[in-house]
């Protein structure tokens, strides 16, 4: 139970970074609350499915540099998951790649700092 009431924390944590998001920056659409839950759950599954998998093959397709540059690297595989979920889901729309790849930094800034003040709490 701790391990899903984890994943569940994380999702609507998640839904509320792409709410802001979508508030924040034009070209990125979520219609509602709910809608974000769902987005944030198609995401977070993509991200565990097949993320590290992207990393590791931006790795080493770079020659070892994408390793090197983890913090850019993971940047361009949030920027290619994001544009995956938008295709998967009709909850997200985001208009553009260079779109996806601004809100893949909005969406790691944020995400550090709810995780800092949720590591505050505990």
């Amino acid at each position: 139970l701790g391990v899903l009431m984890s994943i569940l924390v994380q999702w609507l944590i998640l839904a509320v970074i792409f709410l802001a998001t979508a508030a924040v920056l034009p070209g990125v659409k979520v219609k509602d609350f709910k809608a974000a839950v769902v987005v944030a759950a198609v995401y977070g599954t993509l991200n565990w499915a097949v993320g590290w998998l992207l990393f590791g093959l931006i790795g080493i397709g770079t020659l070892g540099l994408g390793f090197l540059f983890g913090f850019v690297t993971q940047l361009v595989v949030a920027t290619i998951l994001l544009k995956l979920t938008d295709s998967l889901t009709t909850r997200l729309k985001i208009d553009s790649m260079g779109t996806a790849f601004i809100a893949a930094l909005l969406m790691a800034v944020l995400g550090t700092a709810a995780n800092a003040g949720l590591k505050a709490l505990t």
